[in-house]
């Protein structure tokens, strides 16, 4: 299984940083006007918005090769999360796209969104 790049500072995200927990909820409304209201999965889903400055190539080219091979948002792949050490084993990217700035040697920056998926 594939894992999430790790930068040289044996970090996995820079700050700022920010993660949001979500249920996934559903609500069917009926032709009298009553709501029926219901989970689709068991637990909360976890979603990380991951800010990366000052990288320098290697560092660039690890999350390219990442993108690459994951092919985008299609790949799965484990996630430690930055707060608590916590790996999540079925995470995907948000976008099948990598918007990279290289703005000057060994002043790379990107951002990425890592979501957790159910099974």
């Amino acid at each position: 299984m594939a894992t999430f790049p790790i930068l040289k500072t044996g970090a996995v995200a820079q700050y700022p940083a920010r993660r949001t927990v979500r249920y996934q909820n559903q609500a069917v409304r009926f032709l009298d006007g009553t709501e029926q209201r219901y989970r689709d999965c068991g637990g909360p889903l976890h979603q990380w918005e991951i800010r990366l400055a000052l990288l320098d190539e290697a560092e660039m080219a690890a999350f390219e090769a990442f993108l690459e091979t994951n092919q985008g948002a299609f790949g799965t792949f484990a996630f430690t999360d930055p707060w608590d050490g916590t790996v999540y084993p079925n995470c995907s990217l948000g976008a099948d796209d990598l918007a990279a700035v290289a703005a000057g040697e060994m002043d790379g920056s990107t951002r990425v969104i890592v979501r957790e998926n159910r099974a």
